[in-house]
């Protein structure tokens, strides 16, 4: 097998062909359902196991996203599962951020370890905030809770009839329908239940995140999915789409040149995998993905920590 053993010159990585797109789809299938694309664990999969340290393994996560993400977009508008506003709001916040972020980094903050340390503890918080929501069942009726109780009844229903593969899941009908929107407010209904989210506060995030993004590499999907999930209780099969559609126009120039060849062979196994991600996101419990969410997120906010000390 040494024949599929090639050497990419602009990273200096050898490896195995097969590999990239194999470790990019099995990471983005899974972290596709809650919103993120995956590049964050992508970057010390290249760091660590192909010895990628190079300034330009920013560049090739971008490239990356720009390659796979798109599969993940269109599933989520074929189903009809894209919540436009909360889209359009999160865009017109992280534009901005970028390139504002992009500013304050070339010219006030050259050291990103002290503000990767915090923006690590607040996805921390973040992280174990959706955990004990997990593990502490609470007592407060909300449209999510009745999503969840909804969802647990159609996979009851369909074990009952034995045809699980047919009727488990969400309904065909299970479309995001905009009820209203205001600069104070957007509502939308989805499966029967109304969710809202204050439309200064979820662009005030956006374009936090966006100057973070801009200004140290920051996914923002990594930080935006868990704030709308735990704080704006927004449920995971709607937020998805719109968090995948804002990364692609965020995405910023980097400073070195990224390894091209390598990072589409990534992007190739991200678009398999988002897409398949988001194809059978809507079998899956909530539950399951507020808690694999909740475990990425720990995970990339004790690496932020770590990466301070």
């Amino acid at each position: 097998m040494d024949f599929l053993n090639i050497l990419f010159p602009i990273s200096g990585v050898k490896t195995n062909i097969i590999l990239p797109p194999l470790v990019a789809m099995f990471i983005s299938f899974f972290t596709s359902m809650g919103g993120i694309s995956g590049a964050f664990l992508l970057l010390p999969y290249q760091m660590s196991v192909l010895n990628y340290t190079a300034p330009s393994v920013s560049g090739t996560n971008h490239v990356f996203n720009v390659v796979a993400i798109p599969s993940g977009v269109y599933r989520y508008i074929k189903e009809g599962r894209m919540a436009w506003p909360l889209t359009w709001v999160v865009v017109a916040g992280t534009l901005p951020g970028v390139f504002l972020g992009y500013y304050v980094r070339v010219f006030y903050l050259p050291d990103p370890k002290a503000f990767k340390f915090f923006v690590g503890c607040v996805l921390f918080y973040i992280g174990i905030r959706l955990l004990k929501e997990i593990i502490v069942k609470s007592k407060k009726s909300s449209a999510a809770k009745t999503l969840e109780e909804k969802f647990k009844a159609r996979i009851d229903e369909a074990k009952r009839l034995q045809s699980a593969k047919i009727a488990s899941g969400l309904p065909k009908d299970a479309v995001v329908k905009t009820v209203s929107v205001s600069l104070r407010e957007v509502e939308y209904e989805f499966w029967g239940e109304r969710f809202s989210f204050n439309t200064i506060g979820m662009f005030m995030l956006a374009l936090v995140v966006g100057v973070i993004g801009g200004a140290y590499g920051i996914g923002g999907g990594s930080i935006i999915a868990p704030f709308c999930v735990a704080v704006f209780h927004l449920p995971v099969y709607t937020i998805a789409g719109a968090l995948f559609f804002s990364i692609i126009p965020a995405v910023n120039g980097v400073s070195a040149m990224p390894d091209w060849s390598l990072g589409i062979l990534f992007g190739i196994g991200g678009f398999v995998g988002m897409y398949l991600g988001a194809r059978f996101q809507k079998f899956v419990p909530q539950r399951f993905i507020k808690l694999m969410l909740g475990i990425v997120i720990v995970f990339l906010a004790i690496r932020y920590i770590v990466q301070y000390f």
